[in-house]
């Protein structure tokens, strides 16, 4: 019987939807913002798939993994870390640690980059480390695509090869102010099936051919916003150049909405983009993906909720990238946290990637199937 370390940051992802762009240090200003806790139910998520697997989990009291072991109906477990009511990253690493004494075969954890750096630093590569996705922004190559993902790994951890993967982390305070900076933190090691597990987070020239792609693509999104209807730009370079292709104001790292013209708000977070949208029922969403990662939703736009999705519309999303984005990014994501929400877009997608030219790709999400069999 295969025993698996599980480690929670019930904190993890309190800043998505608040619009705080991660949570480090703010956990407290994103609960009096309204923030809800979310990684005990994508813990449960994955954990729910496990309940008949020969699995003994090695776990901490309370939130921080007890708690959503019995929620998803599992008994064997051994609390082997006692923790405190609010918890720390260093109750994260000594947790680890102990699992690690007590032979854990992998240690899962649910949270996001900052999560990971903290399992690192507890293991280094001693042990495989999985991580089911909860944060706000998940750059590193150690996480599943989705919580249904992380479970055939878990289980098939015996007999899956291993292989290196980078945990990637950002400065949170110069991602606040616009500007985004990551840093490799180091290499863990991770069980391996192809289609499972994200990759890291590339970041793309803004130069030569890029730059002259992204222009071509502005200028064609610019005409086809010209109408006047609302409209909602989501993160990124591209979003931004067609912004300034309308002479509008964008926020680089944050989501903006549109109507009659000029910006109507910036750097929205979850509850201002539903009034947005309250008042302006016929918003059009226009958002680029990840790079190499490919998510669409569910990686640093949690402000986009399944709430705000269902206003909008599927048919009324307009994904945009680059045509040098699109060849390192082969597959399409979406993990908005409701799979009812996930299945309510298509298998595939179209993308605008220049003047009047678009490419159709696949589209996965936790309803759909990635390349192989990731039943239980």
């Amino acid at each position: 019987m295969q025993r698996i370390g599980l480690v929670i940051n019930p904190i993890a992802g309190l800043g998505g939807t608040v619009g705080l762009k991660g949570t480090d240090g703010l956990s407290e200003e994103a609960l009096k913002r309204g923030a809800e806790p979310r990684s005990l139910l994508r813990a449960e998520e994955t954990l729910s798939l496990l309940q008949n697997e020969p699995i003994e989990f090695l776990t901490a009291s309370g939130s921080m993994g007890e708690d959503a072991l019995r929620n998803a109906g599992i008994s064997r477990y051994t609390v082997l870390y006692e923790c405190n009511a609010s918890t720390t990253a260093e109750d994260t690493v000594a947790a680890c640690r102990r699992y690690a004494e007590a032979g854990a075969a992998l240690i899962l954890f649910v949270g996001g980059d900052g999560t990971a750096r903290d399992v690192l630093a507890a293991i280094g590569t001693r042990i495989p480390i999985l991580g089911i996705p909860a944060g706000v922004k998940m750059y590193s190559a150690v996480f599943a695509t989705d919580p249904q993902a992380a479970a055939p790994l878990i289980r098939d951890i015996g007999s899956l090869p291993l292989q290196d993967a980078e945990v990637l982390d950002v400065d949170e305070v110069a991602y606040r102010s616009g500007r985004l900076s990551t840093r490799l933190y180091g290499i863990a090691r991770i069980p391996y099936r192809s289609g499972f597990l994200q990759h890291a987070k590339e970041t793309y020239a803004t130069h030569g051919d890029e730059e002259r792609q992204r222009r071509e693509i502005a200028r064609f999104m610019a005409a086809v916003l010209s109408s006047g209807r609302p409209f909602i730009l989501g993160a990124g370079s591209t979003t931004e150049a067609i912004a300034d292709e309308m002479v509008l104001p964008k926020t680089l790292l944050g989501i903006d909405a549109y109507a009659g013209g000029t910006r109507f708000a910036g750097d929205l977070d979850a509850r201002s983009l539903l009034a947005f949208l309250e008042r302006h029922p016929d918003a059009r969403l226009i958002i680029s993906p990840i790079g190499s990662q490919g998510f669409i939703i569910g990686r640093g736009t949690q402000v986009i909720t399944p709430a705000a999705i269902s206003r909008i519309g599927v048919e009324n999303i307009i994904v945009v990238a680059t045509p040098e984005k699109l060849r390192g990014t082969p597959l399409l994501h979406i993990d908005t946290g409701d799979r009812l929400c996930d299945a309510a877009f298509p298998e595939t997608i179209r993308v605008i990637c220049g003047y009047g030219i678009a490419e159709r790709r696949r589209l996965a999400s936790s309803c759909s199937s990635p390349p192989g069999d990731r039943s239980i």
